[in-house]
């Protein structure tokens, strides 16, 4: 485990000193994701001014939501994606061969070693924002409360990861993801809607097959109304199956690769 800790620490310092290299783009990145999240936020204030309530959620209740979710979103940006968008590349040219030699799974190594600099400072901007929303909700919660919101926020960024790759590992029978791709973005913007505006087949899709409603809306949900079990283990355990399956289809990928060399 200390290698492990030593190396992304490693990759901390190589990300940072990568991304200050490249100015504009540094700065240009963080702008655009202070115009995302202006987008956001807006969108549910103009809403709110024409009526009180949304989905059953009062505007400091919604905020909570917002908060969570934007916050899952920057710590994929930070931490996931641009090893994601490299990744199809990498089984493709042969250069995976590179990283299955190395003393260190391949997994830990493809999904983590871009650390994205401009996201951080994006993430603190996420932070204090969700943050924010806490200080300023107007009902009474406890500690345990925001703990266990912060631990679901973690599975949430998880659970992302998850769907992120099993969209992309198709590339090592298709030699392209574009289309799944695709459709994992285009599909994306339900983790930005809360989980009760989807009724019928689109709430069973986004609840189970592809559980966009899970990775923000139920983790806001369980600190805004009272906390449930059968919501929670419901949560916890499609994690966990999308885990197992996102390991178990890598490592098939891995059995089906075919190296440069070959």
């Amino acid at each position: 485990m200390s290698r492990y800790i030593r190396l992304y620490i490693h990759f901390l310092q190589f990300s940072f000193s990568k991304a200050l290299e490249f100015r504009l783009d540094f700065f240009f990145k963080i702008i655009m994701d202070i115009v995302y999240y202006s987008v956001n936020i807006l969108f549910f204030k103009v809403i709110y001014l024409h009526t009180p309530m949304l989905g059953g959620w009062t505007e400091s209740q919604m905020m909570i939501f917002i908060s969570t979710y934007i916050l899952i979103d920057a710590i994929s940006m930070t931490v996931f994606s641009s090893n994601m968008w490299w990744l199809p590349y990498h089984i493709n040219r042969g250069d995976l061969d590179y990283h299955l030699i190395r003393p260190v799974s391949p997994l830990f190594f493809l999904s983590l070693k871009d650390f994205s600099a401009n996201s951080f400072v994006n993430l603190l901007m996420a932070i204090f924002i969700f943050s924010y929303s806490l200080i300023h909700y107007s009902l009474p919660f406890h500690s345990l409360d925001v703990v266990l919101l912060c631990a679901l926020v973690l599975n949430g960024a998880l659970l992302y990861y998850c769907c992120q790759m099993l969209m992309i590992l198709p590339v090592f029978w298709t030699q392209s993801a574009r289309g799944f791709m695709d459709l994992f973005y285009s599909m994306g913007i339900a983790m930005e809607r809360p989980d009760k505006i989807f009724t019928g087949w689109r709430r069973f899709v986004f609840t189970f097959i592809i559980p966009f409603s899970l990775i923000a809306s139920f983790p806001a949900k369980l600190f805004i109304e009272k906390f449930n079990w059968p919501t929670f283990l419901h949560l916890i355990s499609v994690s966990l199956l999308f885990w197992i399956l996102m390991i178990f289809i890598w490592k098939k990928g891995i059995k089906a690769y075919s190296s440069a060399s070959s």
